[in-house]
């Protein structure tokens, strides 16, 4: 539950999928979800890397090895999800 919790959260896993694209700096990643204020960010930022979900390194914000399986673990249900829109398209 605790899981489902975090990233119920608005934009966290917006958070997620950025930076499963490509590490990114908090502009970077405030700039690629446009409407995100810099409050939520900063505040989801920090609740993603005390779930050691990701990290800050020098180059920016990173997912963490647990991040990445976390990113892995959801693409059956990205893929469960398209079929379903297209089976509310027919």
């Amino acid at each position: 539950m605790a899981a489902l919790d975090l990233l119920g959260r608005r934009w966290t896993m917006r958070i997620v999928w950025e930076l499963s694209q490509a590490p990114a700096g908090f502009r970077e990643l405030q700039r690629r979800c446009e409407r995100m204020s810099s409050s939520v960010l900063s505040t989801r930022l920090e609740e993603l890397a005390q779930a050691r979900l990701l990290t800050l390194r020098d180059d920016g914000y990173h997912l963490t090895p647990l991040g990445q399986e976390l990113v892995d673990a959801l693409r059956p249900l990205g893929d469960w999800s398209r079929r379903w829109a297209d089976a509310a398209d027919a």
